[in-house]
C-alpha cells in the first residue's frame, strides 16, 4: 500500500510498504481517506521537532472509513466515516489514572512517535476511532483532531460567559481558538503580526484584532477590558515575550493564561506578578477526550471549517503540498491531503 515517507529532514517519498494487518480483537482498520498537514509535520518535515524520528510515516489529523473490524469490537461498520484520535496512552500512568491520557507519561503521538496516517490503511484500537456525520467532506472531517485541541483549550481555561479573551496568534489553531471561544457570550481580541491573518480573525469574529508589529497592545487591551485586563488568555505562538507579557501585563486579577505555544527556552517572570493577581497559568496539550465536542461543533455547523481549508492535494501530490505550505505562510491555514 502506498505510504508517505519522511525519509530524513527535508525529504519526503511516496513508497510502498505492506499492508496493515488484519485487525487484532480490539482494533479496527481504517481505509484512510484524509489527512491535514500540521504545523508540527512541517517542524518534522524541517527537523525542527525534538520528538520525530526518522524515516517515519507523518498524519496525525485523520479521517477514513472503517475498512475492517476486530472480532471484539462493536458499534461500528464497515464503511463507516470516522474520525482519528491520535493520542495512545498506556492506561496506566498516574497522568492516565487522573484521567489525562493526553499527557501520558508513556505517551506515543501517531506520525510523531509512532507511524501515522499518512499511507492507504491504518490498523487502530477502537478507542480512537469516532463515527463522523456524511454531512461532512472528508477534507472537513480530518480537522476534527486541531478543532479537539481547542475544545481542550477551551475546558483547560475554563471559559465562561462575560469574560473578555485574548488570543495570541491567529495561525489555524489561533483561529480555532476563536471559533470557539465566540461558542459563548465573550468579547475576544486577537494578537499577531500578519495583517491578513487578523483580517480572516475579524471575518471570523474578533471583536478587536492588534498587530503586534504597530499597535500599543497593553493600552489596547486596557481600553478593550475598561482597565482590568483579560480574564482569560490564551498563548499559541510559542513565543517567550508574548507569554511573559501575557502573564506580567495583560492578564486580570484572578486571570487564566492557557500555554499552547511551546519551547524549550527558559522565560523571565516574576513570581510576584502570578501570586498577586493569584493568576492560573495552565498548560494544555493535544485532546482529553474532545473528539465528541468537536465533532458536534462541525456537524451541527455551530463551526464552520470551511474557513480554514486553504487547498486540497491529491496524496501523490504531497511534495507539492507541503511546498505549498511553505512558500505561502502568511496565507496558507490548513492544506489537506486525500487519498
Amino acid at each position: 500500500m502506498k505510504a508517505c515517507m519522511i525519509v530524513e529532514k527535508g525529504k519526503i517519498e511516496i513508497v510502498d510498504i505492506p499492508y496493515c494487518g488484519d485487525p487484532d480483537e480490539h482494533e479496527v482498520v481504517v481505509k484512510i481517506k484524509a489527512g491535514g498537514i500540521c504545523g508540527s509535520d512541517m517542524h518534522i518535515y524541517h527537523g525542527t521537532n525534538a520528538f520525530a524520528v526518522y524515516p517515519n510515516i507523518m498524519g496525525h489529523e485523520l479521517a477514513g472509513e472503517i475498512h475492517a473490524i476486530g472480532k471484539g469490537v462493536e458499534g461500528f461498520r464497515k464503511g463507516e466515516k470516522v474520525a482519528i484520535n491520535n493520542v495512545l496512552s498506556c492506561g496506566e500512568c498516574y497522568a492516565c489514572r487522573q484521567g489525562r491520557p493526553n499527557v501520558c507519561k508513556n505517551l506515543k503521538v501517531l506520525g510523531v512517535h509512532t507511524p501515522g496516517g499518512f499511507q492507504e490503511y491504518l490498523r487502530i484500537s477502537k478507542h480512537n476511532v469516532y463515527p463522523v456525520p456524511d454531512n461532512l467532506s472528508w477534507a472537513e472531517a480530518a480537522l476534527v483532531e486541531p478543532y479537539s485541541i481547542a475544545s481542550e483549550s477551551m475546558n483547560r481555561g475554563r471559559i465562561a460567559d462575560g469574560d473578555t479573551v485574548l488570543i495570541c496568534g491567529a495561525g489555524p489553531i489561533g483561529l480555532m481558538l476563536l471559533q470557539a471561544a465566540k461558542l459563548h457570550d465573550v468579547k475576544v481580541a486577537v494578537l499577531d503580526v500578519v495583517a491578513s491573518r487578523l483580517e480572516i480573525a475579524r471575518k471570523l469574529g474578533a471583536d478587536l484584532v492588534l498587530n503586534g508589529k504597530s499597535d500599543d497592545v497593553k493600552q489596547a487591551i486596557m481600553e478593550f477590558t475598561d482597565n482590568e485586563g483579560v480574564s482569560l488568555s490564551f498563548e499559541a505562538t510559542g513565543n517567550l515575550r508574548v507569554l511573559e507579557a501575557c502573564i506580567s501585563h495583560y492578564a486580570s486579577q484572578a486571570g487564566r493564561v492557557v500555554v499552547l505555544g511551546f519551547s524549550t527556552e527558559k522565560m523571565q517572570i516574576a513570581p510576584i506578578e502570578i501570586m498577586k493577581r493569584e493568576l492560573d497559568v495552565l498548560g494544555t496539550r493535544l485532546n482529553n477526550n474532545r473528539f465528541p465536542e468537536a465533532i458536534d461543533w462541525l456537524a451541527t455547523g455551530k463551526i464552520d471549517p470551511k474557513h480554514m481549508i486553504s487547498a486540497v492535494y491529491p496524496v501523490e501530490k504531497v511534495v507539492e503540498a507541503f511546498a505549498f505550505v511553505d512558500e505561502n505562510p502568511e496565507r496558507t491555514l490548513k492544506v489537506v491531503l486525500e487519498f
